[in-house]
């Protein structure tokens, strides 16, 4: 991944592709989607695209740490 997101070492990107929000949880790209799938990992549709939303996914990891 390029750094051209980062200012600051902050990731300023708004959305993540399924398979990096996988990988950023230790799973596989098949892994991920099938996740994904099962509503598991959160995401949104644009047009054939799934992308995962990070205030979602930070809070999807929130609340898993919180259990």
């Amino acid at each position: 991944m390029s750094n051209d997101n980062r200012k600051d070492g902050v990731d300023n990107r708004l959305v993540y592709g399924v398979p990096e929000a996988g990988e950023m949880l230790g799973l596989t790209r098949n892994a991920a989607y099938a996740a994904a799938k099962r509503g598991e990992i959160p995401v949104i549709r644009i047009g054939k695209l799934l992308r995962v939303p990070k205030v979602a996914f930070d809070r999807m990891l929130e609340r898993a740490g919180a259990k």
